[in-house]
């Protein structure tokens, strides 16, 4: 049963026993509204609705969110923390992260807010421990590594739960990479080693990867950059900056509060887009620059645009440069997960812009059938653009490297996602986790008719051969296809019959897939062992649309 049937299903049963009783709903994440008896019920939180049976309690309302101007806007863009390489040796980079909780001061006259972090380390113990008090970006720090490096970090886990890193689009050794089978253990300890062949640079990222705490995990704070650089970049000489994005749900008491039912049928979205970790900073442009963008999200789609006026070109996705930049765009949309290079002009006179999300229909599903409005547009950054008279003259190239194409497949695999609903199960809830966020019963996200088991292998591939996978969506809801362990390229795109070649060629590990849509894409596996890949809405990935690949 799809969500529009059993939405309608649940829906009729509810009112059946609501008689005159009020409720809470959540339209979006952006404001909280009371509604006397059933004339509302687009954005209702099932959790808060009544029980089917006369003898279970009515479970409460969801909490009431902070206002979304609550957090201070305006500073400037605050630059990443770096991880320090305590290394010596050439070609290699050695370092220690812990994942800890932490406490910031965000709302004045409610208490601190708690996140789990990322942090330098060096060598500590690894006991759980009690959050402190800090400063600074929440963004786990910069890792900046080289194309040959070899790379060693010790995890470090101070969380009350068991945890991953994972390196997302790095291709690691299977066994290396976070996957969900070998957690670290609360007050466990964990080396990371890896060497980053050639052809590797790019911009990628890390982030927990523990089967269903992966979402809290990531919505809590635990997410950090990676830059592989080469030593042939033909940008290299460009000045460079970095913007980190995430959201952030916050309880007007100050609290993250743990996922209500529409997050879980959503994905979750927060009522504050932050860059760098700061909601709206100032962000001034001398001379052109090089953007790297990540969309570290749980579930918001980012169409990036400064303005239909102000036009820029797209150099690097995923898996790094292009072949040619995209010159004169003024909108980019990237996926949870996905990230992009962008060349930024500063013009020959001064200007003023917004660097702004704007609005995706992504198709978020309401409680009673149907689709939710798609969410507002969302103000970024304000951009100064102040060109420096004399500064150095820079031409972007034509060609920016070769990327050949896989060649023609040997082999093909088939992905469908779709989705099933339980009413029966929805009556109760798994048993809440470390910090009482329970996860819905009967709600299955799905890969080929099943929701994920670790134990079983979905599919088999065979190391070094290329593929054409088809990425179906069946379900009624935009979805961001990951592939761990490797690039891969888009090959063509079909929707109601009608295939749309891919307009040019990238590396990517991540690409959307809309409803009703089949997205094929060549792959192929360099090396052995288990892969995953998955849904990149965490929620749905927590709640089983995720696979095995083997291979062999």
């Amino acid at each position: 049963m799809i969500r529009r049937q059993f939405l309608a299903h649940v829906l009729s049963a509810a009112v059946t026993s609501l008689f005159a009783r009020s409720a809470f709903a959540q339209h979006d994440a952006h404001s909280m509204h009371k509604m006397s008896g059933m004339d509302d019920m687009d954005g209702m939180d099932m959790s808060d609705m009544p029980s089917m049976s006369a003898h279970k309690a009515v479970k409460p309302a969801a909490a009431e969110l902070a206002a979304p101007d609550a957090l201070p806007a305006g500073a400037r863009l605050a630059t990443l923390r770096s991880l320090a390489n305590e290394s010596r040796e050439p070609g290699v980079f050695r370092a220690t992260l812990i994942a800890q909780p932490v406490k910031r001061k965000l709302l004045p006259g409610k208490p601190s807010t708690t996140f789990w972090q990322y942090d330098q380390g060096r060598g500590q113990g690894g006991a759980t421990a009690r959050a402190v008090q800090t400063d600074g970006p929440v963004i786990g720090p910069l890792i900046e590594v080289r194309e040959g490096d070899t790379v060693e970090i010790r995890f470090v886990n101070r969380l009350a739960q068991a945890s991953t890193i994972h390196w997302h689009g790095l291709p690691v050794p299977p066994d290396q990479d976070g996957n969900p089978s070998a957690p670290t253990p609360p007050g466990g300890s964990h080396v990371y080693r890896f060497t980053l062949p050639l052809g590797s640079a790019g911009t990628y990222w890390y982030h927990p990867h523990p089967h269903m705490s992966t979402a809290e995990q990531v919505f809590r704070g635990l997410a950090g950059p990676i830059v592989v650089r080469a030593a042939d970049d033909p940008l290299a000489g460009w000045p460079e900056r970095h913007l980190f994005i995430s959201d952030l749900k916050l309880a007007a008491d100050g609290t993250i509060p743990s996922n209500d039912m529409m997050d879980w049928m959503n994905g979750r979205e927060g009522q504050f887009v932050l860059v760098n970790g700061a909601r709206r900073p100032r962000i001034e442009v001398t001379g052109d620059e090089r953007w790297r963008v990540w969309n570290g999200c749980s579930a918001r789609y980012l169409r990036f645009s400064l303005g239909s006026d102000q036009r820029f070109a797209q150099v690097g996705t995923d898996g790094g440069l292009l072949e040619q930049p995209r010159e004169g765009l003024t909108e980019l949309l990237l996926a949870p997960g996905e990230r992009a290079e962008l060349i930024v002009h500063a013009g020959a006179a001064a200007s003023e812009a917004v660097l702004s999300a704007d609005v995706y229909d992504r198709r978020k599903m309401a409680m009673a059938g149907g689709s939710l409005p798609p969410d507002r547009a969302h103000v970024l950054a304000d951009i100064s653009f102040k060109p420096v008279s004399g500064a150095p003259a820079r031409t972007l190239p034509a060609a920016l490297r070769p990327v050949p194409p896989l060649g023609a497949p040997v082999a093909k695999k088939s992905v469908v996602f779709s989705e099933k609903m339980d009413m029966a199960a929805m009556h109760g809830a798994k048993p809440a986790g470390a910090h009482g966020g329970a996860t819905p019963a009967g709600m299955s996200f799905m890969i080929n008719g099943q929701v994920f088991d670790p134990s079983r292998i979905t599919l088999t591939s065979r190391r070094d051969e290329v593929e054409l996978w088809s990425i179906e969506n069946r379900t009624d809801m935009d979805h961001p296809f990951h592939l761990h362990g490797t690039q891969f390229q888009v090959v063509e795109r079909e929707r109601g019959g009608v295939v749309t070649p891919e307009p040019y060629r990238a590396w990517r590990d991540m690409v959307n897939v809309q409803p009703d849509q089949i997205v094929r894409i060549a792959a192929v596996q360099r090396m052995a062992g288990a892969r995953m890949f998955h849904c990149h809405i965490l929620e749905h990935e927590d709640l089983g649309m995720m696979g095995t690949l083997n291979v062999v």
